[in-house]
């Protein structure tokens, strides 16, 4: 919210992080680019997922698979 009360405007990363969290995501499995920076901005600034960063694209998608699968809940990945 803004100093003046009106509601500051959301981003589309922010929405993105927002609808994944009331889907029950709660960790996301990162190898950021440059054309990120937005998304990974935003999970920063977003308590309810953590971000666990991978040295390669490959290795977050295979760990997001493996998370999904071993807790029984979606994760997702950022590459």
């Amino acid at each position: 919210m803004s100093a003046s009360g009106i509601p500051s405007p959301r981003t589309g990363s922010q929405a993105l992080l927002e609808a994944l969290y009331e889907r029950g995501v709660d960790t996301c499995f990162a190898n950021p680019g440059t054309t990120e920076m937005w998304l990974v901005a935003a999970l920063d600034a977003c308590p309810g997922i953590r971000p666990i960063l991978g040295l390669h694209e490959t290795v977050c998608a295979g760990a997001a698979d493996g998370y999904a699968r071993v807790a029984r809940k979606p994760a997702c990945t950022v590459r």
